[in-house]
């Protein structure tokens, strides 16, 4: 499946009646699923977030454009935020199964159809733009509103689709972009010049070098000479709450991977304290990757010499209140973190311990002995992870921190990889059956059946066999664990290991039986049982060892 984002900002965040009217356009919309739409009272702008099938996001943002241009009119819109347009900018992102490239054609097919059609001139932005100096949104904003006119009639700045100014609606900037990181930090002052200090002393642009006297720096072409600021990736203005009579910095993380956004919390807490000021909080506009989180999360743990291999909520909670993430609105993580929001198919791992028993227990093959494999897998990762984390604070064991940390975050790796096994594997059989009830009257649709059939046949050989291996570290990670002596635990390090051979087997003898269904893939077929045959015969001289090394524990207490 192609999957890509489109995030426009509709420059109205006080009107509900018209914010509803531009969403139920995205929503009206197959095959589109509505994320987030964030309102600003201050900024008067609306942030809002689909995704969806390229075709379907193109169409929609259209419509969404066009409700936009006919309900808000730009001669008479006022707010604290920069804005050139009834739709201010309209960027894609890709998600999954489409490449920057082909987002960067569905870009210009939007550009297109919006001039054309609505009379609303187009900028091209970020990987669209068509020349460097059009790659920044800043600098094709320069001037917003007021100033586009006159700015569209200069010859380097024609728009790159459309040529008229539209009065009511103004321009649009459309483009490509990485995932971005709308946020902003609270103060504890309602000073907007202080918050604007701090944003360019932080943000990559930085500030105008001044001499001695105050004077601004220009070199030899008279241009203004700047003075980077303390962020690569980071843009940033600072601005007044009069809803909250706060200041806050506001900032785009447009490579969240380059600049974190703990790093850019503790760079603007820093720069607060050095003014006499305090960072309060900070509030996410819209909605963010899920390991940007987590990392914000182990960053803190560490902070606290604490252990960071927890479970992910754990993870998302120490970040959410280190960053005071709920400290204006209530933070819910199925809300603002968009795998979560992508990701809402009922699942076996989210069924309670009972239901999946009982569903394992019925009278269909899936799922099966594939899936409880993995569930198997996954407890034993889970045991490794709570004997690390118990050790990790142990003073006879301060020496091993580092090594128990880490065993304690691959585990819980591990444990993610294996649930996420447990519906892959049922998934993989499912798709099996559907094969095998495709028709199969004429030659062209035996053809496409044999085909599918052998591509998913292989599927469902080639996922246990991940368990499969999977399970090998899995054993290797108890046995590293059991070397860190702490003696409370042997007989949970011994269930662990158990567990992981356990589902060894389990996972090895699902490859088996789907291999007698690919004889006639002799390469493929004898490469896979070469393979299993290896890690099961290693598997057994481990779990050999660890049993000695369990008993020997147990009968020396």
């Amino acid at each position: 499946m192609k999957l890509i984002e489109c995030v426009p900002n509709f420059s109205e965040g006080r009107n509900k009646d018209i914010i509803d009217s531009i969403t139920s356009e995205i929503s009206s919309v197959s095959d589109v699923k509505l994320l987030d739409v964030d309102p600003g009272k201050d900024t008067n702008r609306t942030v809002v977030t689909f995704v969806g099938e390229p075709e379907s996001v193109i169409e929609a943002a259209f419509l969404a454009i066009s409700k936009a241009s006919e309900l808000i009119d730009m001669s008479s819109h006022k707010g604290a935020h920069p804005r050139m347009g009834a739709t201010d900018v309209c960027p894609l992102i890709p998600i999954k199964g489409v490449t920057v490239d082909e987002c960067i054609e569905y870009s210009h097919k939007l550009a297109q159809k919006v001039a054309q059609k609505l009379n609303i001139p187009i900028f091209m932005y970020e990987k669209s733009a068509a020349s460097k100096e059009r790659q920044n949104l800043a600098n094709i904003r320069k001037g917003e509103y007021e100033g586009m006119s006159k700015k569209m009639k200069s010859k380097n700045w024609a728009p790159d689709y459309g040529s008229k100014f539209n009065v009511k609606s103004g321009v649009t900037a459309i483009g490509v972009r990485e995932f971005l990181i709308a946020y902003n930090i609270n103060l504890n002052t309602s000073d907007k010049k202080l918050a604007s200090d701090i944003a360019l002393d932080i943000r990559e642009a930085g500030r105008a070098k001044r001499d001695k006297k105050g004077k601004i720096v220009r070199d030899k072409n008279n241009v203004m000479v700047k003075v980077p600021g303390s962020l690569k990736s980071v843009k940033g203005v600072g601005w007044y709450l009069e809803e909250h009579n706060i200041a806050q910095v506001s900032m785009n993380l447009v490579d969240y991977k380059t600049t974190s956004i703990h790093k850019t919390f503790e760079e603007v807490r820093e720069q607060a304290q050095k003014r006499g000021m305090r960072v309060t909080g900070s509030e996410l506009v819209g909605l963010i990757p899920l390991d940007a989180l987590l990392d914000a999360g182990r960053y803190f743990l560490n902070k606290q010499n604490k252990s960071t291999g927890v479970t992910d909520s754990q993870l998302i909670h120490i970040a959410v209140k280190s960053l005071g993430l709920d400290e204006m609105y209530p933070f819910n993580k199925n809300e603002k973190i968009i795998e979560y929001l992508i990701d809402t198919d009922s699942k076996l791992v989210d069924k309670t311990i009972v239901d999946f028993v009982d569903e394992v227990s019925m009278d269909s093959p899936a799922p099966g002995g594939g899936s409880v494999s993995a569930v198997a897998a996954s407890m034993s990762a889970g045991l490794v992870s709570m004997v690390a984390n118990l050790s990790f604070n142990k003073k006879e064991f301060y020496s091993k921190r580092k090594k128990i940390n880490g065993l304690a975050d691959r585990a819980q790796q591990l444990k993610n990889d294996f649930l996420s096994l447990v519906d892959l594997d049922t998934l993989a059989f499912n798709d099996l059956m559907n094969a095998f009830r495709l028709p199969k009257k004429t030659d062209k649709e035996i053809k496409f059946r044999d085909t599918q059939i052998l591509t998913m046949t292989k599927l469902v050989t080639e996922i246990p066999l991940r368990t499969l291996e999977k399970t090998e570290e899995a054993i290797d990670l108890a046995l590293e664990v059991l070397k860190i002596g702490n003696v409370n635990c042997v007989s949970d390090v011994g269930v662990a290991s158990e567990m992981a051979y356990s589902a060894a087997y389990g996972a090895y003898y699902n490859v088996r039986i789907n291999l007698l269904d690919l004889k006639k893939e002799k390469a493929y077929s004898n490469q896979i049982d070469h393979k299993i045959i290896s890690i099961i015969s290693s598997m057994d001289n481990k779990i050999s060892k660890i049993r000695n090394l369990v008993e020997k524990d147990l009968s020396s207490e």
